[in-house]
């Protein structure tokens, strides 16, 4: 996690002088180290300030052909709310929660994470607010934050701007992948509750809420319980600890990570050509944010479904008399689940049938 500043030399024009901040990129790294150090695995070899995170994956027991996954993500517009909340210890959770949840879905067991700051200016009180959210995240997942780059870019971002982004490796048995070719007809399609918005859809939110209705971050919601800004900033639900005890006790066929492009987009990238999935709206009820969305922006159900998780942040495809237990198993954890629909001959497809116990606008 190592700014790329170089000073110049000289009486004349420096380094520091055309904005980039060596000794501040320094005095956030050793501000996040402790955080950092929350967030590792046995396997880990060194500590953060090399140039390369060193990993041991001789260290890992068990495996027999191990496949390697790996998925590279950011956290997208959500960072505007960030910075203009100037609360920025949270929105590393939603990195790793959009890093890890896209490769558990293979039934990859996260390993370690790198991550990627761009910011128009270091403040290292903020630097590390933001990564010590990443390894809170990394904690929560299992897997170890293993280093990283802080990159100044003055003249390209505001002092206050910045954006992040990362990598996730991971590891699966390759006879325990899983993939299309597993779903049956027949099987059950669970619904993962989602923690809200997640980090998806924030540019339609922000321009239907902040834009078109006029509402501030401020402003206090009552249907939401709080303010517009402490919900738009709500961390995304993190599963993969919760999927990886799921895959240890249960069979299951396929998953999907419900981000942009909507529910039933990204469940039909986990179904075989020959089969479709018919969901239930009336099996669950999204969050009133969802509900905010459409009435102030008369946004049709087409396209909040489009865009938006409507509540659901992961779908999970397994036979049907493994439901109940799934269901008892997730619950037990403090995730919602519930049976959104099922698994029929089709064309791989995924239909979306009746309505929503609650209006959407």
């Amino acid at each position: 996690m190592a700014n790329t500043a170089r000073h110049s030399t000289g009486a004349g024009v420096t380094y520091a002088g055309a904005g980039v901040d060596i000794e501040a990129g320094e005095t956030a790294v050793e501000l996040m180290k402790a955080a950092v150090a929350r967030a590792s695995r046995p396997e880990v070899i060194g500590g953060i300030g090399g140039f390369a995170g060193l990993f041991d994956a001789s260290a890992l027991a068990g495996y027999r052909r191990p496949l390697l996954a790996t998925s590279t993500d950011g956290v997208g517009t959500k960072v505007a709310i960030a910075q203009a909340m100037d609360i920025h210890h949270t929105i590393g959770r939603d990195l790793v929660a959009m890093l890890v949840d896209d490769l558990v879905v293979c039934g990859a067991e996260p390993l370690f994470l790198t991550d990627y700051i761009a910011c128009g200016a270091v403040v290292p009180e903020r630097i590390a607010a933001i990564v010590s959210g990443i390894a809170e995240g990394c904690r929560q997942a299992g897997c170890a934050l293993v280093g990283g780059e802080t990159a100044e870019h003055p003249g390209l971002l505001g002092p206050s701007e910045y954006d992040l982004a990362g990598a996730t490796t991971g590891v699966v048995e390759a006879d325990q992948l899983l993939r299309p070719e597993r779903v049956r007809e027949g099987d059950v399609v669970l619904g993962l509750g989602s923690s809200g918005l997640h980090a998806n859809g924030y540019s339609l939110v922000r321009h239907v809420l902040l834009t078109h209705a006029g509402l501030t971050l401020e402003t206090h919601i009552e249907v939401l319980g709080r303010t517009l800004g402490e919900e738009l900033l709500e961390p995304t639900r993190i599963y993969a600890a919760d999927i990886l005890a799921l895959l240890g006790e249960i069979e299951v066929h396929a998953m999907s990570h419900i981000t942009g492009g909507g529910l039933a987009a990204n469940l039909a990238r986990v179904l075989p050509s020959h089969l479709s999935a018919r969901l239930e709206r009336s099996s669950w009820t999204p969050q009133p944010i969802f509900g905010l969305v459409a009435d102030r922006g008369q946004v049709d159900e087409h396209e909040l479904e489009h865009t938006l998780n409507m509540g659901v942040g992961m779908a999970v495809v397994l036979p049907a008399d493994a439901a109940d237990s799934a269901q008892q198993l997730l619950q037990a954890r403090d995730v919602p689940a519930w049976v959104l629909g099922a698994v029929t001959h089709g064309d791989g497809s995924v239909e979306m049938i009746g309505a929503y116990p609650s209006h959407l606008g």
